[in-house]
């Protein structure tokens, strides 16, 4: 079981909504939402009602302040993300598994400066959640990816193959 909440001004003050569940559409319950507090579990949140849009990853913690999120969510869905077993990927540098193909296991903060690489455009998930991020750094628009395969980079929600990190979905309940 998740709990997240939600703060109508930054620092976790004023009015407030706690879920538990998933929700396709937060704005009847907050007119505008500058801070989240995520008691437990992990979730996803989405740019556009019923899970669609851009995506946002969080695990338990405290987010203070909304531009740490950078995005305008309206809803949400709970994920699941267990423990420290082992996560294996696959990325390649064409579509149906074509071209270059790198195997990682590890976190990855930059793939241009360790595997001189810009953009992904196919990938298999072979253990573990992993998300990708658009930017180096863990920055820019978020993706989460479970165990599958994924031919195009429109497979897993994106709009282009540009990639410039990824790190290993880990947290303890």
């Amino acid at each position: 079981m998740g709990k997240i909440t939600f703060y109508e001004d930054r620092g976790f003050q004023g009015r407030h909504f706690e879920c538990s569940s998933d929700h396709p559409n937060l704005q009847p319950y907050l007119g505008r939402c500058n801070s989240v507090r995520v008691d437990s579990g992990c979730w996803m949140l989405y740019e556009q009602p019923n899970y669609l849009g851009s995506q946002y990853f969080l695990r338990r913690g405290d987010y203070p302040d909304y531009q740490t999120c950078w995005l305008p969510w309206t809803c949400i869905r709970r994920r699941s993300c267990h423990g420290a077993g082992s996560h294996r990927i696959r990325l390649y540098e064409r579509e149906d598994y074509r071209g270059q193909m790198i195997e990682i296991t590890e976190d990855c903060s930059s793939l241009h400066d360790r595997f001189h690489l810009n953009e992904i455009y196919s990938l298999n998930v072979l253990e573990g959640s992993w998300i990708l991020y658009e930017l180096p750094n863990y920055r820019g628009r978020q993706y989460l990816l479970r165990p599958g395969d994924y031919r195009r980079h429109r497979d897993w929600g994106a709009l282009n193959a540009k990639v410039g990190s990824l790190r290993r979905v880990i947290d303890f309940y």
